[in-house]
């Protein structure tokens, strides 16, 4: 075949594309903008009527009505911040917990800095194995003042969902929270999160809490004294997705009654419930959005009424990946549990005993979260091609810019708007101008990276390769930026 009729052939071909997709296509990014500034206006609402609430949000611990909790914090090779984040834990302003870390086989000194921090002693304790574990747990240990409210557990390498099951196994409160090691908790963070048990004691079953990166922040022993912007783009950018996904959308699914993903980062859950559904499933890359759609699934089989919610109040703060590499792994990550979590719960779509997860929740996260990186590949292909090849005329380029992107930015800047309004955490005009370049930068280039990436997960799925957490580089917490 000669150049010119490959070309012509290669013209037919994207001809006959445009005419089939172009305006599915652009009704596409229209809904899926449309459906996340629906999402933030929920936010918006719920924020409103929180803050109607807030002044006595604090008032119930002292009556007696703070539910026990235990912190389980799995550790592989923390030992730049463990100590420190130990330390954090400890003092919560919380009437009752305990931390409960687990070293899933450290080759590092985490285990060392924890000794020589708390002065550990080996007890004599055989773990209950009330949730089933693959992997030999060796000691358990706790402080020799007998006063400090810590316990570790050292087992052998097995991955981090089993190393929390270990600690479920562990945990003597009616609440358990499970937290990265990395992360860094308000001091009030754990009487947010757990207001609503005292509230519905008898039907809330998990609570999720806002996540933000502490990138670029002042951190002075395991607290944030100052929030600042991340000092590189690639960290600023997470910054707005965090705001949009993470913090408003989680909220309007909260208010919709169809929160399906709890952030493994932190979430608190009642211990019996994660005991009955068998604790986390340790062959799940997505292990924490696996183990709610396996509570939802469980609790309406039975027929039981229950609540799953999500607590917007800035309470955990975790880094972000800096650099493209770690970010790359992430996103394959996610995007890989996304689909084999969805794709084991295909059987509650559209199913009435499912209520608003089959009908709404799950139907939106397989159209607008698994397929969203497939279709914007395709146009962000075709467009260009169909531009370059004279089959499309510029007012339709320009109009699906506008509605992939253009609505994309404007869908962002609303939602830092309701967030600044909300909780207020940039009191520095440089650093919204930096969120609002930051919402701007996400599209060129960024987007389009996570696209490819996203994909990537999913193939590997697909073809059933191994899977592969990657590794996040550590800065630890004692330093001016994290």
């Amino acid at each position: 075949m000669s150049w010119d009729g490959g070309v012509s052939a290669l013209r037919a071909a994207v001809v006959w594309l445009m005419d089939v997709s172009s305006v599915p296509i652009l009704v596409y990014f229209f809904l899926i903008n449309s459906s996340l500034l629906l999402l933030i206006v929920l936010a918006y609402l719920e924020f409103r009527a929180q803050e109607r609430r807030r002044a006595t949000a604090l008032s119930w611990q002292g009556a007696g009505l703070a539910p026990g909790v235990s912190l389980l914090v799995p550790a592989y090779n923390e030992e730049v911040g463990i100590v420190t984040a130990v330390k954090s834990f400890l003092t919560l302003r919380y009437p009752r917990h305990e931390v409960v870390v687990i070293d899933d086989g450290s080759t590092d000194r985490t285990f060392a800095r924890l000794d020589e921090a708390f002065d550990l002693v080996r007890v004599p304790r055989e773990l209950p194995r009330e949730v089933p574990i693959r992997a030999q747990v060796f000691d358990t240990y706790v402080p020799r003042d007998g006063r400090t409210r810590l316990v570790v557990v050292r087992k052998e390498n097995s991955g981090r969902s089993e190393a929390i099951n270990v600690g479920i196994n562990a945990a003597s409160e009616p609440l358990i929270a499970i937290i990265d090691g990395d992360s860094i908790l308000e001091p009030d963070g754990l009487l947010h999160v757990t207001r609503p048990f005292a509230d519905d004691p008898t039907r809330m079953v998990a609570t999720g809490g806002a996540i933000r990166p502490v990138n670029g922040s002042r951190v002075v022993s395991g607290r944030i004294v100052r929030v600042e912007m991340p000092q590189t783009w690639i960290p600023r950018i997470q910054l707005v997705e965090y705001l949009r996904a993470f913090l408003l959308g989680r909220t309007g699914w909260s208010k919709l009654g169809g929160l399906i993903l709890i952030s493994g980062a932190f979430g608190l859950f009642r211990r019996d419930v994660v005991v009955e559904v068998g604790g986390l499933d340790p062959d799940s890359i997505g292990e924490d959005f696996e183990l709610v759609m396996r509570i939802h699934k469980h609790l309406r089989d039975e027929g039981r009424d229950y609540r799953i919610e999500f607590v917007p109040e800035p309470v955990c703060w975790t880094e972000v990946p800096v650099t493209a590499t770690v970010l790359r792994n992430q996103r394959r990550r996610w995007h890989r549990g996304l689909w084999e979590t969805l794709w084991a719960y295909r059987s509650m779509l559209f199913r009435p005993r499912y209520g608003r997860i089959g009908s709404l929740a799950l139907p939106y996260y397989w159209l607008f979260e698994l397929v969203a990186p497939l279709l914007e590949l395709f146009g962000i292909v075709i467009v260009p091609l169909a531009l370059l090849l004279g089959v499309v005329d510029v007012p339709f380029a320009l109009l699906f810019l506008a509605l992939a992107y253009g609505y994309a930015v404007l869908v962002t800047l609303s939602a830092m708007v309701v967030d600044e309004w909300a909780f207020h955490k940039h009191d520095r005009w440089r650093a919204i101008s930096q969120t609002i370049g930051a919402s701007i930068l996400e599209n060129i280039g960024y987007r389009q990276a996570t696209v490819w990436w996203r994909l990537e997960g999913w193939w590997a799925s697909l073809r059933g390769r191994k899977q592969v957490w990657g590794v996040m580089t550590r800065t630890g917490f004692d330093e001016d930026a994290a």
